[in-house]
């Protein structure tokens, strides 16, 4: 019977894969396939099964997570895709909320829609706020599109009326209308993509779904017939934004709930890490070829939202991407990774990213064509990286090219060596990278004293020290398998699902038999959904209400018992309200009344138990296999570091910094100062001022 699961992760620059089978677990990283991503999957996949004696009929399960919706809507690389919306209201992907994230920027630059103005197409209906018809749908109207829509050539296409989400009548009499005469142009309505109230938000969500959707669902469809005809007939599941795993086809239907799903596998690896250790606070660090990944995460669980933001015009500006309404893992992403190229910009400073040489040609190093210098150039050419061991040995280093791309392009133009330039652009991309952490904390509302820093991907364990030092943490964990952690995470998430609806009530008029019957229905999709892919698994159930006083802007989730309210219920949750209310602000508001939104189901399956970890042995110092000489960042001394094979190092095993710990996806530096230890799952930990 097979047993072994797959999981895939696609980044910017490597393909990571992680199979497990019978207790052993067996990693890879290839380089992606950008022109066709299914590529890379399809080769990683033969090769991992090759490495880990595993045959194609034994994989019982593959899990997969992809950036490739968001590189699409970055890139302006999607559909050319039509919004049909409601009469007069033709600009509302433009005007948006009229807010500027800058009010003082004359010159302010604004994301442009994903849909053109000539293909934001009006037809006359209007319902009110609680779906009653104020006006009925101009079916002939619909009709006069078909032409319009064909000569533009339009590969999928947007529906998006007024207050649809509260009666989706109209928006499906379009779809039927417009599939019959287009029946192979995909059509999205919002009352299935987001229903919600706030057209903006809902209507971007929806056009942007319609965007990627054409894209993904080939891309899907090519991968999935790739792998069967390599005989894994294993069912494939989609890791979504929000955490949970979804099937083929539900992916394909909503593309845009994928958004995050690379990153969000990162997050649940570091939530797993956290509860096995009994970390109540870290910060999950995800370091890979082309963004670094930063998430807050509490009681094992990772910080959430409801909406997100994607190809921002303003670097770490709110406000200047295109607004998505969709659960996510709430985390900031920035272009520094591995593959981020660094430059001198016109004031003479270094800079880094968020360009990136990706797989191809990819940094100079690499001996592809690349030819401009990259993080990794910067790491080999101080000393970090072993040549000919990086990526597990199936990518070998080029030191001279790596040498010759800084000299010109960052320490010719500021008077240095080669060596000094290659500091400059590490010690930048590290404060890019703490910046970007100490402003998400401060957003959050919340500080690093006390946590621990988890750090994983390529990059995470070479870069974890320094960013710990400077955002002020003491203690960095590198699990097992820190160089495709995303992957891992696939194989801990749950199969999940989260269904959002509006239903606008008042607590002085709350309508419980009305929520009640939204909430079923809401439980009994997400349910049905989960029940694609949890073949019998048990689940859970999570119910929250989004409340704010009447008249504010912005709402505070609140759980819901998951059962039929009574009217006694009704206080209870008010009651509840104010208490959150008061954790947030510290005090509620007196005699004001309160507004609920919208509603949230999460159903999935019940996560795994952690592991137990062994007996750690006497504390031992580690004996290296050799030395290299490393330049180091803060005093740009060269010196000799100890340099350790991750494989022989048993718990209890102690090394001080300066040293490296070597492994196959990543190598681990211990930084002056540091000391690391094995503990009893086999995960480095990394001290700041403990002697060894």
């Amino acid at each position: 019977m097979a047993s072994a699961r797959l999981a895939v992760d696609i980044g910017g620059t490597f393909t990571d894969l992680a199979l497990e089978h019978g207790g052993r677990r067996t990693t890879i990283k290839v380089l992606t396939t950008q022109a066709a991503p299914e590529q890379g999957v399809i080769t990683g996949t033969e090769a991992i099964l090759s490495a880990a004696g595993v045959a194609a009929s034994d994989i019982a399960i593959v899990l997969h997570g992809t950036t490739l919706a968001t590189n699409a809507i970055i890139e302006r690389k999607g559909a050319r895709t039509a919004l049909v919306t409601t009469l007069g209201f033709r600009d509302v992907l433009a005007m948006g909320n009229e807010s500027r994230y800058d009010q003082y920027d004359l010159n302010i630059v604004l994301p442009e829609p994903l849909v053109p103005r000539h293909l934001r197409l009006t037809v006359p209906e209007r319902l009110d706020n609680e779906g009653n018809v104020i006006l009925p749908l101009d079916e002939a109207a619909v009709r006069a599109l078909v032409p319009v829509l064909q000569r533009e050539g339009v590969e999928s296409i947007a529906v998006g009326l007024l207050h649809s989400f509260v009666n989706p009548a109209h928006e499906r009499r379009v779809r039927d209308i417009l599939a019959a005469a287009l029946p192979d142009v995909p059509i999205s309505l919002s009352s299935d993509v987001s229903p919600e109230m706030r057209e903006w938000e809902r209507f971007s969500t929806t056009s942007a779904n319609a965007y990627v959707q054409p894209l993904m669902a080939s891309y899907l469809k090519r991968l999935e017939s790739g792998l069967r005809e390599r005989g894994l007939t294993a069912p494939i599941f989609l890791m979504l934004s929000g955490g949970g795993l979804t099937t083929i086809d539900t992916a394909c239907r909503y593309p845009i709930r994928l958004v995050e799903s690379g990153p969000a596998g990162g997050a649940i690896f570091s939530a797993h890490i956290a509860r096995e250790c009994g970390l109540d606070h870290v910060l999950s660090f995800d370091m890979g070829g082309t963004t670094a990944k930063i998430c807050l995460i509490d009681h094992f669980k990772p910080q959430t939202s409801r909406s997100f933001e994607v190809a921002r015009v303003g670097r770490f500006r709110k406000g200047s991407g295109l607004p998505l309404r969709i659960p996510v893992i709430e985390m900031v992403e920035i272009g520094a990774g591995g593959g981020s190229l660094a430059h001198v910009d016109g004031l003479g400073r270094i800079g880094v990213g968020p360009e990136s040489a990706g797989a191809d040609p990819g940094p100079a190093c690499y001996g592809r064509g690349g030819t401009h210098p990259a993080v990794t150039d910067a790491n080999l050419t101080l000393g970090r990286y072993d040549p000919a061991r990086f990526a597990g040995g199936n990518l070998r280093l080029h030191p001279e090219p790596a040498r010759a791309a800084l000299a010109a392009d960052v320490g010719d133009k500021l008077g240095l060596s080669a060596e000094m330039a290659a500091l400059g652009v590490v010690e930048m991309v590290d404060e890019n990278m703490s910046n970007a952490a100490r402003v998400h904390a401060i957003e959050s509302g919340k500080s690093y004293l006390g946590r621990t820093l988890i750090a994983f991907g390529g990059g995470g364990p070479v870069h974890g020290f320094r960013v710990a030092e400077k955002i002020g943490i003491d203690r960095v964990l590198v699990p097992s398998g820190a160089g495709v952690g995303s992957a891992i995470g696939f194989l801990r998430a749950p199969v999940g699902y989260e269904v959002v609806r509006s239903l606008y009530q008042r607590f002085r008029t709350f309508d419980v038999a009305a929520v009640n019957a939204l909430l079923a229905d809401m439980s009994a999709e997400a349910s049905a959904v989960v029940a694609e892919g949890s073949f019998g698994a048990p689940t859970t159930e999570t119910r929250i209400a989004f409340m704010r006083y009447v008249g504010q802007g912005h709402e505070i989730p609140v759980p819901l018992p998951v059962r039929v309210l009574t009217e006694a219920d009704v206080a209870t949750i008010r009651a509840a309200y104010d208490t959150e209310y008061s954790r947030f602000f510290d005090r509620p508001v007196p005699g004001s009344d309160v507004e609920i939104m919208s509603y949230a189901v999460v159903v999935a399956t019940i996560a795994e138990q952690t592991s137990t970890p062994s007996a750690p042995g006497a504390a031992i110092a580690a004996i290296p296999v050799r030395h290299q000489q490393v330049r180091d960042t803060i005093t740009g001394e060269v010196s000799d570091w100890a340099v350790h094979d991750r494989t022989s190092l048993s718990p209890g095993a102690t090394i001080a910094g300066p040293a490296i710990i070597a492994e196959d996806e990543t190598s681990t530096l211990v930084g002056p100062g540091w000391t690391a230890s094995i503990n009893g799952f086999g995960y480095i930990e990394l001290t700041r001022g403990v002697a060894a």
